[in-house]
């Protein structure tokens, strides 16, 4: 039996499990923890005795919160810095 990484929460909602999380914003499992535990990332809804997931607008809405650096500077994609001849 192959388990669904990508449950559709009752609002339309994905549940997303810590592989597709990390995939999803780049972080590794070390630092999405520190992130957590220092309540910088927010932390995953308990599913069941041994499963955790994170609902997908809440990693989509801190996704978004980090577009601005902690300085109030935008951030801004290795893109914008390549020069245009």
């Amino acid at each position: 039996m192959t388990r669904s990484h990508n449950t559709l929460a009752p609002t339309g909602d994905r549940f997303l499990r810590r592989p597709d999380v990390e995939a999803m914003t780049g972080l590794g499992t070390s630092t999405l923890y520190r992130y957590i535990n220092s309540g910088i990332f927010p932390r995953p809804l308990v599913l069941g005795p041994k499963a955790v997931a994170w609902r997908e607008s809440a990693v989509q809405a801190w996704m978004a919160s980090r577009e601005v650096s902690p300085l109030g500077l935008e951030v801004r994609s290795p893109a914008a810095f390549t020069e245009v001849a």
